[in-house]
């Protein structure tokens, strides 16, 4: 069976200002032609259908516009929402696109409740987990704590009962979620996976991975969340995001993932690449040479990051650089390095970089009291910290 994996399509993104509801729109009709030229039996959609729980009129016209399309296709859709997505605002006539072959699974509840397909090989059970957040699924799903790696080890639970009680034997098995996954158990290695600065954090007690074991006898797992497309096993993969969402994309080849399932083997993973208005490209230097540098010329269709090295900000940097190259988007400034001026104090977003929000409230205490959070008070700084982003998550979605 040939499945097309794709997700993080954050419909109604903008991209440092750009509008990118026609680039999306143009992806959505490459992915049915491709479906159609490449004749898939399924499309999986593993989350992050809408950029914001609550979606702008542009995105959900466009989001109207692929149902009809995947709907005429004559195949099942299989949708799960991300962290990105309102789960009840998604999930609202899900019973009715169903009969139209659009399977969307945003409610924890039917994670066990299966989309049955078959070809000549036999069964195969495709299972949908939408974003789950642990502290709001916890005790719906029993899970032993509120982590990421309970509440999805709760739900495999689940999975594997309908499979092994309700599915005939040899059935094979799909599951899409929308997660951090890393290769291993995840319990204390470093991720070893592409982020993006694109990502929203889903980090629960300092902890936003879980390992790709909890995984164990699925025949194909279709991530979400992650916006490189990316292998995290044999049978584990990341579509990644059809277009480029941040400068940290930088590099990336946007694709589908053309998976060919078979029995007794991994599955065969195919990448395609999808179409983007503009290549994302990064420069630096004095802003007379990026001006008159003929070696730059090739820059004057892509999406830009300019980095000025000039001992102070040029005057009307940004429109001389858009007289250039008119698709810059993103403007910084970094004083090259001048021996006599050299300080040892570094700036405010220096001292930022790479800090996530606990460290900086150790910093404050630190800097205020003359001594470090003791291991109580870290842990009422994380615990609040925590509260913090899933008060904000629960105002949007709920």
């Amino acid at each position: 069976m040939r499945f097309l994996h794709t997700s993080d399509w954050h419909l109604g993104r903008r991209f440092h200002g750009e509008d990118l509801i026609p680039a999306q729109g143009a992806f959505l009709d490459h992915m049915v032609a491709t479906a159609r030229t490449e004749t898939v039996d399924a499309i999986l959609v593993a989350g992050d259908i809408y950029d914001r729980a609550i979606p702008s009129l542009d995105a959900v016209r466009l989001f109207n516009r692929a149902l009809h399309q995947l709907a005429d296709l004559g195949v099942p859709i299989i949708m799960i929402s991300g962290n990105h997505d309102s789960a009840h605002r998604l999930g609202v006539g899900s019973g009715l696109f169903a009969r139209a072959g659009i399977h969307l699974r945003t409610d924890p509840d039917t994670c066990d409740v299966p989309v049955l397909l078959n070809d000549a090989d036999g069964p195969i059970a495709v299972y949908g987990i939408p974003y789950l957040e642990p502290s709001m699924v916890r005790t719906q799903l029993e899970a032993e704590a509120a982590s990421h790696r309970a509440v999805l080890t709760a739900a495999l639970h689940k999975i594997h009962a309908n499979l092994t009680n309700h599915q005939p034997a040899g059935t094979r098995s799909v599951v899409l979620a929308h997660a951090f996954v890393t290769p291993g158990t995840g319990q204390s290695e470093e991720p070893r996976v592409e982020e993006s600065a694109s990502e929203r954090d889903i980090s629960v007690g300092g902890v936003a991975h879980v390992g790709a074991d909890v995984f164990d006898g699925i025949d194909y797992v279709a991530l979400g969340h992650l916006h490189g497309p990316q292998k995290i096993t044999d049978r584990a993969h990341y579509s990644g995001s059809p277009l480029p969402y941040s400068f940290s994309e930088t590099g990336h080849t946007k694709s589908f993932t053309l998976v060919d399932l078979t029995p007794g083997t991994a599955p065969a993973v195919t990448r395609l690449p999808c179409p983007t208005p503009h290549r994302l490209e990064r420069i630096q230097g004095p802003l007379e040479d990026l001006l008159n540098h003929p070696d730059h010329e090739t820059l004057k269709n892509a999406w830009l990051e300019v980095t000025l090295t000039d001992p102070a900000l040029p005057f009307e940097a940004m429109a001389r650089l858009r007289r250039r190259f008119p698709h810059t988007l993103s403007l910084k400034h970094q004083r090259a390095f001048i021996p006599a001026q050299a300080t040892d104090t570094p700036t405010y977003t220096e001292r930022l970089q790479g800090r996530t929000e606990l460290d900086i409230a150790c910093d404050f205490i630190t800097d205020l009291r003359g001594s470090a959070p003791t291991p109580d008070e870290h842990a009422l700084l994380q615990q609040a910290i925590d509260a913090a982003r899933v008060n904000e998550l629960q105002k949007e979605t709920v």
